[in-house]
Formats: C-alpha cells, structure tokens, sequence
C-alpha cells in the first residue's frame, strides 16, 4: 500500500503492518543520500552497510545536508537538501523507487535576494486542500533583524521562508514563512487534525537556546502563533523530524554537539519524556527526515 504523507518530516499514521519506516540522512559535512529502517520506530539500522544512495551534484558546492524525502501525491519519492553552506537555492530530485533518481536540479529560491546569504535545510509538506507542495527553508538576509543578531555563529540571524509549487518545475513567489522574534532555523510541518504544528529550532546564541519548540497554523503557509516553552533538555538540539505510534508523538533529533541522535516523547504535544536512551542508529548519523515504504519496497532497496 502506499501512505501518502504531508510532510517529509513525519509519519502521521501507523504504519500497516507490511510497512517499514525509513529514516533519510547524510554523514559528515554532507556526503550524501544515506537510509535506515525501522520497524518499531525505536531501533534504526543503516541499509546497504551504510553506503550513499546518491550522490550530490546539484550546486556548486556539491553538498548533500539536511535530505528531506515526501512521497508525493503523484506516488513518486520527492526529495529537496541543503547544497551548500552560502549559495541561494536548494537541490531536488525524485524518484520512483529510491534506487533509480532523475536529475538532479539546482532551486534557486532565494537568486532574487542580493542580501540573502544561505539555503539550509529545507523540507516539503503537500497541501492537501490546494493541492500543491510548500518547499520552505531558513536563510539570514544581511541587515534584516538587527535585533535579534548577534556575533557569535558567524551573525547568521534566520527566519523561514517558502515558496509553493504543483509539479516542481513552476514555483510561487518566495514568502516570508515564519518571523518568531528570534533567530530560527530547522522547522518542519505536520498537519494535525485541522491545524498545522511546526517543529522549529531556537537558533539564539546569546543567551544560547539551541532548542526545540513548536508552533500552530489552521494553515499551512501560516499565520503561525508565538513558539511555546522548549520540548527539548539542557543540550544543544536541531534537526527536528516526528513520527506518530499510536497515540504517541516521538520527535527525533540531532545533538550535533555530542555527535548522536536524541528523541523526546509525548501524547499531547505538551508534557515530552526524553527517549534517547531507548533509540539506536547509526554511527556517525546526522538528521533528516522520517517516510514510509512497502514491504516490497524496502527488500528491493536491500
């Protein structure tokens, strides 16, 4: 069967039983499109010995960060990633069976903004109603903000900005997403019922935050709400992508400071116990995003 998805970042239902959980991500500063599978959502092991399914060539950078995947509602894997630490715009490609990818494209979603310094980590969420894929990312536009700005992190000051597109070869104009008051990066969006929740890093430095929270939407290209407390504890967390099991909601997350992977845990959206003791993956993993497969599926990518 297929599970269609609103977002590339979580799995809102449980999956049927011949179904198997896939978790993309990268390695080291960007080596490429790495897999792991799940069947409990706890336990994650690389596929193909932890060897890269494709490699970057989009950019000219040629990284591959931050690898987002969405089945889309055309059945086909989409997938955007971070090229480069400075350029503006994103890498897409898609797929029908995660093997076989077609070529790969540079985006470039922000050539317009003469001020704009970076791309990174964007993700898609398809917009049921309107039938169309939001594709949204963080960039610090040199000058925006200057309240929120500081020197540490080399003065990068993020908001999130989108674009919309029905096919991947026409796009909207590019929109200011979410301006929380802060420095923000990371955020990835999952309907919920008929609202909107977004998962967003606290990119502040002074005072450090470096923290998980989440805001509301009744739609998808906002108004988003003021972020709430912090789901996430006393270290520096990013790289948000969520899974539901059941009546449980796991957030799992890179704490890219000690080099491993956390997960924090609620039923609510609002009290969260931290897992991480109770998740595995990969050495040397970095975030990405979580989506489903067949059973047939995942053997063929074995």
């Amino acid at each position: 069967m297929f599970l269609s998805l609103t977002s590339c970042a979580v799995v809102q239902k449980q999956a049927a039983q011949d179904d198997v959980y896939l978790f993309s991500y990268f390695k080291g500063n960007g080596d490429g499109l790495h897999l792991a599978y799940s069947t409990d959502g706890y336990n994650w092991q690389a596929l193909k010995n932890d060897s890269i399914f494709l490699k970057p060539t989009a950019g000219n950078d040629k990284l591959m960060r931050d690898p987002c995947i969405i089945r889309g509602a055309d059945g086909r894997f989409h997938m955007v990633w971070t090229v480069s630490w400075n350029e503006k715009g994103l890498g897409y490609a898609s797929s029908e069976d995660l093997i076989n990818w077609s070529e790969q494209q540079f985006i470039p979603v922000m050539a317009h903004e003469p001020n704009a310094r970076n791309t990174w980590a964007p993700e898609i969420t398809y917009d049921e109603e309107k039938k169309q894929y939001m594709i949204y990312w963080a960039t610090t536009i040199t000058g925006l903000y200057p309240e929120t700005q500081s020197q540490e992190d080399d003065a990068y000051n993020h908001r999130m900005y989108y674009v919309t597109t029905k096919d991947f070869k026409d796009f909207s104009d590019t929109k200011l997403l979410y301006e929380p008051g802060f420095n923000v990066i990371d955020a990835t969006i999952v309907k919920d019922s008929d609202r909107y929740v977004m998962f967003l890093k606290d990119e502040t430095r002074e005072p450090a935050e470096k923290n998980l929270r989440i805001a509301y939407s009744q739609n998808l290209t906002g108004p988003y709400s003021a972020a709430g407390p912090p789901i996430t504890g006393d270290y520096w967390a990013e790289g948000p992508t969520t899974l539901r099991l059941g009546d449980k909601w796991i957030v799992y997350f890179d704490k890219y400071i000690e080099h491993s992977m956390g997960a924090v845990q609620s039923t609510d959206l609002k009290n969260w116990e931290d897992i991480s003791d109770k998740i595995s993956f990969p050495e040397g993993m970095r975030h990405g995003t979580i989506f489903t497969v067949t059973k047939a599926e995942f053997e063929k990518l074995q």
